[in-house]
């Protein structure tokens, strides 16, 4: 008799009894996990009331490409008596975070589902979910690429991990202390609802790294996997989308690079690398936005390949090529437009074209009679000294210079970039040449070298500028009539006693820049067309004192031009007197002859040399 009691005595304090007893009343999942641990023994094998259906049908279990193992740790025989059961297995991938999780797992050859799965389908009261199969070519296995239940369809890798789509850092969904439960605290928030009992404790050890959080508890996890079913939005992982903007980026965009890289600036190739990427992010991003993601780690890694092997191709090859660049015209123009040349060679043209420029020539006076009184070496210093002093006045002022031809100098301004002022630049360099060669005379004459005087001469026109000479030695110079008019001008300074002369073409450029002095109307050898000349003064406008001789001068000239002779010569006796330079005494002469010597009624007031 004393047997009953003793039974119903220890049912009552067997929790565990107790436990089963209560879950079994209520609709309840109970969770399991899946070992890999060799030393655990094949246990009880769990019993989940779902029925699984196969599509296509009746495929061999045998081959599913299942994450699985032989090992399970399941429930006690007397608390396994809920309405199901599903595994709360989860794999973190090799960072160490969950980022997909199984919704089937194969054990001892058969499906078994998650506890996720297994609380919504329960909750949901659908009595069946179906695996939707697709056989791979590779491997002759049965790959899961979606599970259904009932209208619900859930996209899954091949190996039936579903990519979960989290919703926020720990503790986005709601937690409830188990102590207010148990008080009757909250009840209200259970009602129509999934609810999961887990533990959040750090020591318990069921804390996982999330997108979203380095600690998760577990159960959230869970929780969050149910809610992606409910609301039917897990991350979809797109590889066709990946497999496309990857070729995209790779072909497309990589085309793109090399050409930038090979044909524009650095800056430029880097701008275009950095666009790539931010258009593979941006890609990412928007899909991410769709709940679809891709692998960006490939593409951005080729778009980085790509631009590091260009820039190292760049540096061997087409940097030779700048370099060339520096060293062919480093030594000619200033280090301003070599920057420009090297980083913008599209503006530079080595072939022959035509183009407006201004061309510069100057040089010594008298140079053959003081080189004989100097030994080699004086002369040697002496011109180095002034060949340095004039060349790099005419690369501080943007010219280049083409060549020196014993004691002259030939400069050009125009190429080989275009310049919009050119014609300034040069005559700012012609002014300023003898500004500096006035400031070495007195240097030179105590070492007791001689007095040098230079004359100018400068011309603006078109020319054909590229590279000249043979296939073997060529050099970067400039052919014309205009570069021949330059060169005449110059030598016409020994005439009028001047240092710079200028062309009409020039002078128009200028004239409210420089102070210029008309000189003559002249015809040089060689030349048919007449062309009047000028001398620059100075920059700026015209100071009173020289005002009064010029206003003299330009009466005078007035009168020579018109014809005039004998008004024109007692101008010109005036300056003579006044302010004695060889230009009034050369058109002093000229009147006095034509007094005597009238020219013809077509007299066009034209003066045609003979002689360079």
């Amino acid at each position: 008799p004393q047997l009953p009691a003793l039974l119903d005595q220890q049912q009552r304090f067997n929790h565990d009894l107790a436990l089963g007893q209560a879950l079994a009343q209520s609709p309840s999942i109970l969770g399991y996990t899946f070992s890999r641990r060799e030393e655990r023994e094949q246990g009880e094998a769990p019993f989940p009331s779902i029925s699984i259906n196969f599509s296509p049908a009746n495929p061999d279990l045998s081959k599913l490409n299942l994450l699985g193992t032989d090992k399970v740790i399941n429930n006690i025989v007397d608390i396994a008596q809920a309405e199901s059961e599903g595994f709360f297995n989860v794999y973190p991938s090799l960072g160490g975070t969950i980022r997909k999780v199984p919704l089937f797992m194969r054990y001892q050859g058969l499906p078994y589902p998650s506890l996720a799965l297994e609380t919504y389908r329960v909750g949901m009261a659908i009595p069946q979910a179906t695996l939707h199969l697709s056989v791979s070519p590779q491997t002759d296995s049965y790959d899961i690429f979606r599970v259904q239940l009932a209208d619900t369809l859930l996209p899954t890798d091949e190996q039936g991990q579903m990519v979960v789509n989290f919703r926020g850092p720990e503790r986005t969904f709601t937690y409830l202390s188990a102590a207010d439960i148990l008080h009757g605290n909250k009840l209200a928030n259970l009602t129509n609802r999934f609810v999961l009992i887990g533990t959040s404790a750090a020591g318990l050890r069921d804390i996982r790294a999330t997108p979203f959080a380095n600690a998760m508890a577990g159960v959230e996890i869970h929780a969050t996997i149910v809610d992606n079913i409910i609301q039917q939005d897990p991350l979809i992982y797109d590889s066709y989308t990946e497999i496309a903007l990857t070729y995209c980026l790779i072909i497309i965009g990589g085309l793109l690079l090399v050409a930038i890289l090979s044909f524009s600036t650095p800056l430029a190739g880097a701008l275009a690398g950095l666009l790539l990427i931010l258009i593979c992010l941006a890609s990412a991003y928007l899909l991410f936005l769709q709940n679809r993601i891709i692998a960006i780690t490939y593409p951005l890694a080729s778009t980085l390949t790509l631009f590091f092997l260009m820039t190292l191709f760049n540096y061997f090859f087409t940097g030779r090529d700048k370099r060339f660049l520096q060293e062919a015209f480093r030594r000619y123009v200033s280090p301003a437009v070599v920057k420009e040349v090297t980083n913008n060679p599209a503006t530079l043209s080595l072939q022959g074209q035509t183009r407006h420029l201004t061309i510069f020539f100057s040089d010594i006076r008298g140079f053959t009679s003081f080189s004989e009184q100097l030994s080699p070496e004086q002369l040697h210093r002496l011109m180095n000294e002034y060949l340095t002093a004039m060349s790099d006045t005419i690369l501080a002022h943007g010219g280049m210079v083409d060549k020196f031809i014993g004691d002259a100098v030939m400069a050009i301004w125009g190429a080989p970039l275009e310049m919009e002022d050119q014609e300034l630049q040069a005559v700012r360099a012609g002014l300023a040449s003898l500004q500096i060669l006035e400031k070495l005379q007195p240097k030179w004459q105590a070492e007791g070298l001689p007095f040098i005087d230079i004359g100018i001469g400068l011309n603006s026109g078109p020319v054909r500028v590229g590279n000249f000479g043979s296939e073997k030695r060529f050099n970067y110079t400039v052919l014309g009539d205009n570069v021949n008019l330059a060169a005449r001008l110059e030598g016409l300074n020994k005439m009028y006693g001047s240092h710079i002369l200028i062309t009409e073409s020039t002078k128009k450029v200028i004239q409210n820049k420089v102070f210029c002095r008309y000189i003559d109307r002249v015809r040089v050898k060689g030349k048919k067309k007449p062309v009047r000349i000028y001398e620059p003064l100075y920059e700026g406008e015209t100071t009173l004192p020289l005002s009064e001789e010029l206003t003299l001068y330009n009466r005078a000239m007035y009168f020579y031009q018109e014809g005039k002779f004998d008004q024109a010569l007692k101008l010109f006796d005036q300056l003579v007197s006044n302010y004695p330079q060889q230009l009034y005494q050369l058109y002093q002469g000229r009147s006095l002859y034509f007094c005597e010597h009238p020219p013809p009624p077509d007299w066009d007031g034209v003066y045609t040399f003979t002689s360079k």
